[in-house]
């Protein structure tokens, strides 16, 4: 198996498809067995609303400035904050925003009695990493294409194991798998059985 790195986010990629992966996609089924009721776009946004009230609330405390958007894309409630200064809520590798999502999620949560499928981005981050990990998906596709053996990537967020699965998803002749456990699960890229 080859290891492959991050490039650096100057590379060029195009827009990945969209495509679920088993194991790194939101659960559609309650712990019962019976299936969930898809939330309104209305309700949707009500989370989008209480998360951005939440993280306003914590930038008014941390003393930073941002715009903040609530917006619901792709059947999930998002909030957007962008501004100066706003790397330190990021984090070494998305770290911090991974946590500040889940402080949202929990809000919401909190207020409405159900979980909350809420995409929190900081300062365009999450685009941006989107685009770096097209990168590292197409190189390890590459990679297997080329060698014919698989190619372990190292240990990522369910976010970025969901950006690395639809990217090689869309590419005939190889398959990806998650293994392992949270924080050390990471994706094999293999050639398609």
């Amino acid at each position: 198996m080859t290891d492959t790195s991050i490039p650096s986010a100057e590379q060029s990629v195009d827009e990945e498809t969209r495509a679920t992966v088993p194991g790194d996609e939101e659960p559609t089924e309650t712990e019962t067995g019976t299936p969930k009721k898809a939330a309104s776009e209305s309700d949707l946004f009500a989370q989008s609303e209480i998360a951005a009230d939440y993280i306003e609330g914590l930038l008014d405390i941390l003393d930073y400035d941002g715009d903040i958007d609530e917006l619901v894309s792709a059947g999930r409630p998002v909030v957007e904050v962008v501004g100066g200064r706003l790397q330190n809520l990021v984090g070494q590798r998305g770290a911090t925003l991974e946590a500040l999502q889940e402080l949202a999620r929990l809000a919401v949560f909190r207020q409405t009695g159900s979980p909350s499928r809420l995409l929190l981005d900081i300062g365009g981050y999450r685009a941006t990493r989107r685009k770096e990990l097209a990168a590292v998906a197409r190189n390890a596709v590459e990679k297997v294409k080329e060698h014919g053996e698989p190619v372990r990537l190292e240990p990522m967020s369910a976010f970025e194991r969901k950006c690395v699965h639809d990217v090689v998803n869309a590419i005939s002749g190889v398959a990806s798998e998650s293994e392992g456990v949270e924080p050390n699960r990471r994706i094999i890229v293999r050639p398609a059985d």
